[in-house]
């Protein structure tokens, strides 16, 4: 049975910084035929734009109404890529491909930050909902299943320990060519999860409905195959 001849529906991946949420759902999108929406890539070209433009992550207003002027000009876009490994998606600002220059430990944490801010998040909500609001797509982030898709059919918690989503994010940038030191890399991990659980607006946590799933000693292969098997049983 294939879920691309049956319901197409919005499967919703949440979780912690580490957790593998952006490895097991690209391979997921793919299993099931559907688009990848890498949310968190979303937040990261924002805190790349601030960058650029020389407005603080702290700066609420400058960056809200940046992201509100981005938005307005269509300036953001997000394609799957598979062929480009990775994240899978290639992420468009104002027409240039920063798929690379978002996957810094910097941006990273601006994005941890830019979107704690209410007008950021509101601003980019309609466009994340209009590019699920078809089906068929697979969405990982932070607050797909109690913000961006409360109603999505079928939402997952991924997570792991911090000392095993410390040592992926270490191997992640030293693969990269991105030299670190591990200890800092844990309490960048640590910091990131402070800011996403106790922001005021869409924090991170688990929605009611969804399925538990800690990946710490668990092979991806695995985890895919469980939530495509969850992903068919509903859409079959």
């Amino acid at each position: 049975m294939s879920a691309g001849r049956d319901k197409r529906i919005v499967v919703a991946i949440d979780g912690p910084a580490g957790a593998g949420k952006s490895t097991v759902a690209q391979r997921l999108a793919q299993a099931l035929g559907y688009v990848l929406l890498d949310t968190g890539a979303i937040y990261r070209a924002v805190a790349l734009a601030a960058v650029r433009a020389g407005t603080a992550w702290e700066d609420e207003l400058g960056v809200a109404a940046l992201t509100e002027a981005l938005t307005a000009r269509a300036g953001l876009r997000l394609e799957s890529a598979p062929e480009i490994g990775g994240k899978g998606v290639r992420v468009w600002l104002d027409g240039e491909d920063v798929s690379t220059a978002i996957r810094t430990p910097h941006i990273s944490l601006g994005a941890s930050i830019v979107s704690s801010v209410p007008r950021v998040r509101a601003a980019l909500l309609d466009l994340q909902r209009a590019l699920g609001a078809e089906g068929g797509v697979v969405a990982e982030g932070r607050d797909i299943g109690t913000v961006v898709f409360p109603r999505a059919e079928v939402k997952f918690f991924l997570t792991a320990s911090v000392a095993i989503r410390s040592e992926r994010r270490y191997e992640e940038l030293a693969a990269s060519g991105q030299l670190t030191d591990f200890d800092q890399v844990r309490s960048d991990v640590e910091l990131r999860d402070r800011r996403d659980s106790e922001r005021a607006v869409a924090p991170l946590r688990q929605a009611a409905d969804a399925i538990l799933i800690d990946s710490s000693a668990r092979e991806v292969d695995a985890i895919v195959s469980e939530l495509k098997d969850a992903v068919l049983r509903w859409s079959g």
